[in-house]
């Protein structure tokens, strides 16, 4: 009897807890409060580890579920199909149970393509065992799934899990039907919301909006910002919900836009900054004239009034930030280019530095969309540009340490600048909201691209790579693409033996012209010069480029994404059946198109492509060894150039100088005694030059690049070891016999013309 009483009593208990949690249901005031708040409280009800709650949107005839991670919110979308347990559950609308989601036998069991997606257990380590899946249906319409995962404890769900489950998704139904009610009332009186789009969508609600209302940075930077910042709403879609509210076009700044110079000397900057306005552009005798408010009559007023003339104006809305970049932009116009007159020391004194956060959390909720943040970030990618250097390093460390900010100039990096390690993690998200990468995925690497254009003033592209470092931070490298015209080919520096072979090869109607070196040491440079030769009207050029940095009228150039598929070869297969006289493809990666373009070579078509190998000989090895025809590779060849760049000398300040007779002695034994006796110097007339350093050169003593060179042609004899599979060393005596100077060789005769030093040639190449 006190068994049944304390089994009875046990009961009740649970039905109180249960009647509890349906009344928190029916109470939530929008579903992400059922979705990601209540859910794991009822899981502990039914002592399962894991609970979701889909719900089902019948347009797109999916499941949609909602998880937080970390400060993220994101979805979960499941097709409604058989091809997953919650997906078949939501199709047959019928309770399921399984003991074993690895059981397929169970699972045919209950329908024979039904499938267990164990994608979420590999990713995170975690074992699903028991699984019971209700639908929701209110009024003979799905409205969701609730699914309950890993009964503790026990091997199965028991009949009474499935009994209160059941009741509990018909109250889930009811719960969820009418807050989709309430929404689509709502939605009338919600018509002149200012944030109307962003409220329908679900991505914030009003109780968001309270709080971002009495945020203490609401004067700083204003609602809409503030909104962006802490509930994570991209500026798309903040600049859709204005644009809709005010009933307005929205502009973001471009730094393309030239000033109106007259218009603007009738106002101050000051008093434009302080009412939040800016002309931006005439278009067809249309005055464009960007507001932060621009349904404000009486600033529309004053601005008719500063601006008589025009009878037509057209007020869009703008962001505060954006306001103020357009003027900083349109008023600095002596200011080097970069759009904003600040230096980047008065950048960084700008930034908030007190109440310095004491641990990582805290460190990560500091603004990627403060505008000091924006500007800092286009400052350093314009004093990049305007330095000619070809990457940026942006640099966080764990702990207080400070983020390091590198630019590589002329092949070698320097330090730009030390940002406070507040503000690591906002630099690195206002990078990847700009290149359009995943602000949340910190675990792996990510790559992608900025038009810079659309954010500041100067128009160049950067090529973006990130990648995860100690301390659950990310480092991030900006490569600048110079976009401009191709080098002449007289000034790629080539001797005058190396350009008698390359033009020849590059003249000849058909066969394989490679050019190799590492990343970096322009490769595509001398290829576009090369093009650029044989670039005329009769002739049919196709280009693959990953990118294009390097345009030429004339060509038909095509940039590479292998996201979908369409990678070098895929491209060079296209060209072949678009009529070609000329192929260039970027990169030759692999094998299948390596291979594609020799077959091309063979076929009638000239074809130039790159390779990363570290000389001209050990390029033939490389090729061989990746399984090319020996036969055909060797009929296809024409030449090989390998190419490094090493620093100029200074032009201004270099110092010309006679070597001692021991510098002398030891730069001819790197080049070869038997080989220097052949050029016909006399040591005597040997003049050199150092470097020194003045401000032209920002006191280095070097100032730009120069290229230096090896051909090998292939000649009768090349192609017979080609087609033996001679080892490297053997085909660079042979390369040499038929008059190959090496890297280095053709290093230290343009040290001998003064035009870099032999710490240059050494750094950059071995033989």
């Amino acid at each position: 009897m006190d068994m049944a009483t304390g089994l009875l009593k046990e009961q009740l208990e649970y039905r109180k807890r249960f009647m509890e949690k349906i009344n928190e249901i029916h109470s939530a005031a929008n579903l992400n409060s059922i979705l990601i708040q209540l859910k794991d409280s009822i899981a502990e009800l039914f002592k399962a580890e894991r609970m979701t709650i889909y719900v089902a949107d019948r347009q797109r005839n999916v499941l949609i579920s909602r998880v937080k991670s970390g400060d993220e919110l994101k979805q979960i979308v499941v097709p409604i199909s058989p091809e997953s347990i919650a997906g078949y559950c939501a199709t047959s609308q019928q309770l399921i149970n399984i003991t074993n989601a690895y059981d397929d036998h169970e699972l045919k069991m209950i329908n024979t393509g039904l499938k267990f997606d164990d994608t979420w257990d590999k990713k995170t380590g975690f074992h699903t065992a028991q699984v019971l899946c209700v639908p929701m249906i209110f009024d003979s319409k799905l409205i969701g799934v609730m699914q309950l995962i890993n009964k503790k404890g026990a091997a199965a769900f028991t009949s009474t899990d499935l009994s209160y489950a059941s009741e509990l998704a018909t109250s889930l139904s009811i719960a969820i039907h009418n807050i989709y009610r309430i929404s689509a009332s709502v939605k009338i009186i919600r018509q002149n919301s200012r944030y109307n789009y962003l409220l329908d969508k679900n991505l914030i609600d009003e109780k968001d909006i309270q709080k971002a209302s009495s945020h203490p940075d609401l004067a700083k930077i204003g609602l809409d910002h503030l909104i962006m910042r802490e509930f994570s709403i991209s500026s798309e879609d903040m600049a859709k919900s204005l644009s809709l509210y005010f009933g307005t076009d929205f502009v973001c700044f471009d730094g393309t836009l030239p000033p109106l110079v007259d218009l603007l000397e009738r106002i101050k900057p000051d008093r434009l900054k302080k009412e939040r306005w800016i002309p931006v552009k005439i278009e067809n005798g249309v005055l464009q004239v960007a507001m932060e408010d621009p349904t404000d009559l009486a600033k529309q007023d004053l601005i008719r009034f500063v601006y008589p003339e025009y009878r037509r104006l057209s007020f869009v809305g703008a962001y505060r930030q954006d306001i103020d970049l357009f003027i900083d932009h349109f008023y600095n116009l002596g200011s080097m280019v970069g759009g904003d007159s600040s230096t980047i020391s008065e950048l960084l004194n700008r930034l908030d530095t007190s109440d310095e956060p004491e641990v990582e959390q805290e460190v990560q909720k500091v603004s990627d969309q403060d505008s000091v943040i924006v500007q800092l970030v286009n400052k350093i990618v314009c004093d990049a540009y305007n330095a000619k250097a070809s990457d940026i390093h942006i640099e966080p460390y764990p702990g207080k340490n400070d983020v390091l900010v590198r630019i590589r100039i002329d092949g070698r990096c320097k330090i730009y600048q030390r940002i406070p390690y507040k503000y690591k993690h906002a630099i690195t998200s206002r990078i990847k909201i700009m290149s359009g990468l995943d602000i949340a995925e910190r675990r792996k690497p990510q790559d992608g691209k900025i038009d810079f254009k659309k954010f500041g003033p100067i128009d160049v592209e950067l090529r973006v790579a990130t990648l995860p470092t100690a301390g659950q931070l990310e480092d991030v490298v900006l490569r600048v693409l110079a976009s401009g015209e191709p080098i002449p080919f007289d000034k790629l520096g080539l001797t005058s033996r190396n350009t008698r072979i390359f033009e020849e090869s590059i003249k000849k109607p058909y066969g394989l012209i490679l050019v190799v070196g590492p990343t970096g040491s322009g490769k595509t440079t001398t290829l576009h010069s090369a093009v650029a030769r044989i670039n005329d009207p009769e002739t049919k050029i196709w280009t693959a480029e990953d990118p294009v940095e390097i345009t030429q009228k004339g060509l038909r150039q095509v940039q590479v994404n292998s996201r979908i598929g369409f990678t070098f070869a895929a491209a060079l297969r296209s060209f072949l059946r678009a009529d070609p006289d000329v192929i260039m493809v970027g990169e030759m990666r692999d094998a299948e198109t390596t291979s594609t373009g020799i077959e091309a070579s063979l076929t009638g078509h000239l074809v130039f492509s790159t390779l990363h190998t570290n000389s001209a000989p050990e390029t033939v090895t490389r090729l061989l060894d990746m399984g090319m025809d020996p036969f055909s590779f060797s009929d296809a060849l024409l030449c090989i150039l390998a190419q490094r760049l090493a620093r100029r000398l200074c032009h201004d300040c270099r110092e010309i100088y006679i070597p001692e007779q021991r510098e002398l002695d030891g730069i001819i034994e790197e080049y070869g005694a038997e080989h220097f006796a052949r050029l016909g110097m006399d040591r005597g007339e040997i003049k050199l030059a150092r470097a020194k350093g003045c401000a032209k050169c920002n006191e280095t003593g070097y100032k730009g690049r120069l290229g230096l060179h090896e051909i090998l042609e292939c000649t009768d004899a090349m192609k017979a070891l080609i087609k033996r599979k001679e080892e490297v060393d053997t085909i660079r005596r042979q390369a040499i016999a038929d008059g190959m100077t090496t890297l280095k060789q053709d290093g230290i005769l343009k040290v001998f013309q003064g035009l870099t030093d032999l710490k240059e040639v050494r750094r950059v190449c071995i033989k």
